[in-house]
């Protein structure tokens, strides 16, 4: 059996479902940061920190 490593919300640090509505994105300051958005999160609009460059979204 292997192991499957989910991806973290940046903004609660929760494990995102496969079957959850999550979205990965890049930062859209500098485009080399990957964020991971769980569901309630986009929902409830809460915010996340680029730690290459400092923008903070969403």
């Amino acid at each position: 059996m292997s192991n499957l490593e989910l991806p973290i919300c940046s903004s609660c640090r929760s494990p995102i479902l496969p079957h959850e509505k999550g979205v990965k994105m890049f930062c859209p300051n500098c485009g080399e940061t990957v964020f991971w958005r769980c569901r309630k999160c986009r929902i409830l609009v809460n915010s996340y920190k680029c730690v290459k460059c400092g923008f903070v979204g969403p």
